[in-house]
């Protein structure tokens, strides 16, 4: 399956299938010939699991840098570790970048390719369920102490590769973060494919020709939304839902204590709740949003170790805050997002109102 990714800045195309990585590059053969140096960044946990496969089907001779796993790739420390890698092995503008991991992956590489000698092309090799969303639209950066992702760049990569037979190795809570996005595309998009995710007996267990189509369903609505604003000017916000809520969170509990994709889906129900006061979403369905999280092992209990004013502080530095304001991807239906201004004393209110509704349905 092929999508392709139409921006002002760049095209290219998303290539999704199985057992594909070998034959994907044959598209790309002429201007990877042309490359001085083919460099892959990946971590520690995809390169143990997943790297015989890569040295056996990427068809040219490569270095690799290993980086962190998790959040630590995206620290300032091993972006200047990137660099360093790529002045040592006297990379120059002729020079190709590969992201071969997870989200974190993505971001770090794309990031580095952004700002290696003011860039040079990739491609990105996304190995999760998460990286679906991520590895799309050319958002890249690092993440600063005092919040996540608030030092980076908008950068397309030259292709996305979506080697399916990746995700088999994935872990439970691997294939819950990442579905998460999943649903968060449902959410903003469309109904019936909503009420067919919701109607899955567990979401961490999807055949894998049904998760395909589930995540170029995902890719597709992505695609379309950064065709019409790739710089998050405008609808590229939508993408954001949860997210607000939900970087709060992770942010709180430290970098890598909480999945992304965890993150995600708790704060998709507090702006479900907020969705509540300015729109036309019901208590009954935020009640059976929560209950259908809840059941396929979302840990709604991390809200309870940390209070308001733990999390305001994150809230604030929240990237579509504008002049102090706060404002939160909302649904008026689902399929139907907006953004909307809220007051840090509403969010406080709403966040006395998600703690006990939390109490009454994850018992």
């Amino acid at each position: 399956m092929r999508i392709p990714v139409n921006t002002a800045s760049h095209r290219y195309e998303v290539i999704i299938g199985s057992n594909i990585l070998h034959t994907a590059f044959d598209s790309f053969d002429a201007m990877l010939k042309k490359a001085d140096k083919l460099i892959v960044f990946t971590d520690e946990n995809v390169w143990n699991a997943q790297g015989d496969y890569f040295k056996k089907h990427f068809p040219y001779s490569f270095e690799v840098f290993i980086m962190p796993s998790g959040e630590a790739c995206k620290s300032f420390e091993n972006y200047q570790n990137a660099h360093t890698f790529l002045i040592e092995k006297d990379c120059t503008r002729k020079s190709f970048l590969f992201a071969f991991g997870g989200g974190a992956v993505g971001d770090l590489t794309g990031f580095a390719a952004a700002t290696f000698m003011r860039g040079i092309p990739f491609i990105q090799i996304p190995t999760t369920i998460l990286a679906h969303d991520s590895a799309v639209g050319g958002k890249t950066a690092i993440n600063h102490p005092l919040g996540k992702n608030l030092v980076g760049a908008f950068y397309q990569p030259e292709a996305v590769i979506y080697d399916t037979m990746f995700l088999q190795s994935l872990s439970k809570r691997e294939v819950r973060s990442g579905m998460a996005e999943v649903i968060k595309h449902a959410l903003i998009s469309n109904e019936n494919w909503l009420m067919q995710l919701m109607a899955s007996p567990s979401i961490t267990n999807i055949e894998s020709g049904q998760l395909a189509l589930h995540l170029k369903a995902g890719i597709e609505v992505k695609a379309n939304i950064v065709a019409q604003d790739e710089t998050e000017q405008s609808v590229r916000k939508y993408l954001n839902f949860g997210h607000t809520y939900g970087h709060a969170l992770e942010a709180a509990a430290g970098y890598g204590g909480l999945a992304h994709g965890e993150a995600v889906m708790i704060g998709m129900v507090y702006a479900l709740l907020l969705s509540e006061r300015y729109g036309q979403i019901s208590r009954e369905f935020t009640r059976a949003f929560l209950s259908f999280a809840y059941k396929n092992g979302y840990p709604f209990h991390e809200v309870l170790k940390y209070s308001f004013e733990t999390l305001q502080q994150f809230l604030l530095k929240d990237k579509k805050a504008e002049y102090g304001e706060l404002k939160f991807v909302l649904l008026n239906k689902i399929g139907e997002p907006f953004v909307q201004p809220i007051e840090l004393s509403e969010c406080r209110e709403v966040d006395i109102e998600y703690r006990s509704l939390l109490m009454e349905v994850c018992k």
